[in-house]
């Protein structure tokens, strides 16, 4: 069995939004400023991409997750991800950090082994009830996917 570069990870998508002054919460019709208090509690994420192969080229993946963000920077999390060529790596515990600004974009970091961190780009919307993120390091990973809240702590 080939073995995947070791950046198998939970990274979540939708996009990046720029020169964005505040967000708008259609639900409520009215304008907030974000900190990394919004993102609390904990989101079911579902994702899909390509990360590099160990021995050269890519391959397609999908994956599942439940990340706990704590309000104050730092998140814990399960995550699901099967490759197309390395199958399924269930149930991996993954810790990260994360900082949110006040135009409610957000960067998040896991460092899924020693020396690799893999970063991801966040939009939140919906007063934190959603997150869209990309990944935007290390250059081959390519995973984006969506967050929902599923209960506020």
């Amino acid at each position: 069995m080939r073995r995947s570069v070791g950046i198998g990870v939970v990274i979540i998508g939708g996009g990046v939004l720029a020169g964005v002054g505040s967000a708008v919460d259609g639900s409520q019709g009215h304008a907030f400023e974000c900190n990394d208090a919004t993102l609390r509690g904990t989101y079911g994420i579902q994702m899909t991409g390509s990360r590099p192969l160990a021995e050269g080229g890519t391959e397609p993946v999908i994956g599942v997750a439940l990340r706990t963000y704590d309000g104050a920077g730092n998140y814990t999390q399960i995550d699901n991800l099967k490759g197309a060529v390395t199958g399924i790596v269930p149930d991996r515990p993954g810790f990260g950090t994360y900082q949110v600004n006040p135009d409610c974009t957000a960067v998040g970091r896991l460092e899924p082994a020693p020396g690799i961190v893999v970063e991801e780009r966040m939009v939140i919307v919906g007063d934190g009830r959603e997150i869209r993120a990309i990944s935007a390091s290390p250059l081959p990973v390519m995973i984006s996917g969506v967050q929902k809240r599923i209960d506020r702590r």
